[in-house]
């Protein structure tokens, strides 16, 4: 089998959910061979089986990898890199799942249209576990088009739906040390896809990305006990990613870093009520450039973080109604 897109896909106790994204991967309709490589990270529950099940059914098309202790999830993905035989590779999560059959092949078919581009993503659909809709999607624009690297740098890791992502594979030759090192992956990933070259969004919603699934770092951090301690360590870990990626960049888009870098301060600031340093000049121009709105949205969303969250997803709700009426 000449594979074109070796798929990736994490999975730790998801048995409720690895089966929509196994079924999502089967129903791609392609013109080109494609491999499913599934690394099943010792889950406590029935993840193995079910994969295990499915690879009896179709044993050339999914891969298991695995070990025989946990490995956690950013050496889990390095080993599906490594192990990956296409010269594209496809990221879904065992909680997430693709729902359209043409996905792939209209990604892959603007990728070879466009050797330059170095990520195309899409539109996703929020769903809550198990399958709850939220009239919700994650959709940066309006249409398709290139996204810029300034929106990939300030929009963090949210904005590109992790389950959209395909790559060429040799865009990611090596993976740096911060890439592995992070405490989330998806950030540091898109910022080292989109520095290579351009990314690119297509305004279809051919995937799902579902929240309140147990374990999951998203819902951690929501059902924390001190979110505004957690806030801090996530932003505090954002601007480490943001160093190290101004680094590996030769500090080519030290600007928009930097921008992004002080707004992580200006939360940390807010959300510890600490005071600014004096010494940080820059910090304070940044500051004085703000907007009154741009002000207001900071100090409401690390002040209040759950309020803000559900004033956010009214607005999107209503956005996303009057688009599709």
């Amino acid at each position: 089998m000449n594979v074109l897109v070796s798929i990736s896909c994490i999975t730790y106790n998801h048995e409720d959910f690895i089966a929509d994204a196994i079924e999502g991967f089967l129903m791609q309709k392609t013109n080109f061979d494609y491999e499913i490589l599934i690394g099943e990270d010792c889950s406590t529950d029935r993840t193995r089986e079910i994969v295990e099940a499915y690879i009896a059914k179709y044993p050339d098309r999914i891969k298991l990898v695995t070990s025989e202790k946990n490995v956690g999830a950013a050496k889990n993905e390095e080993r599906l890199f490594r192990l990956s035989q296409g010269k594209y590779i496809a990221e879904c999560e065992g909680d997430d799942y693709w729902t359209d059959p043409y996905k792939l092949q209209k990604q892959v078919d603007y990728l070879e249209e466009n050797p330059e581009c170095t990520m195309c993503f899409h539109a996703a659909e929020i769903v809550r576990a198990p399958k709850i809709p939220t009239g919700r999607r994650v959709a940066p624009y309006g249409t398709d088009r290139i996204s810029p690297i300034r929106d990939i740098i300030l929009g963090g890791g949210g904005f590109c739906p992790t389950a959209s992502l395909v790559y060429p594979k040799n865009a990611v030759t090596e993976p740096p040390e911060f890439l592995m090192n992070s405490h989330v992956g998806d950030y540091p990933l898109q910022l080292i896809l989109s520095s290579q070259g351009h990314a690119y969004y297509i305004n279809e919603c051919m995937s799902v990305y579902r929240t309140d699934v147990k374990n999951s770092w998203t819902n951690q951090f929501n059902t924390s006990t001190n979110i505004k301690e957690r806030m801090i360590e996530v932003n505090k870990g954002d601007i480490q990613i943001l160093m190290a990626f101004n680094l590996y960049t030769d500090f080519k888009f030290k600007d928009w870093v930097e921008q992004a870098i002080y707004e992580k301060k200006y939360a940390i600031v807010i959300s510890s009520r600490l005071p600014k340093d004096p010494d940080d000049r820059r910090f304070e121009e940044y500051l004085k450039s703000l907007s009154i709105k741009k002000r207001f949205k900071l100090l409401a969303y690390n002040t209040f973080p759950k309020s803000y969250g559900i004033l956010a997803r009214y607005k999107n709700y209503f956005l996303t109604k009057k688009l599709l009426s």
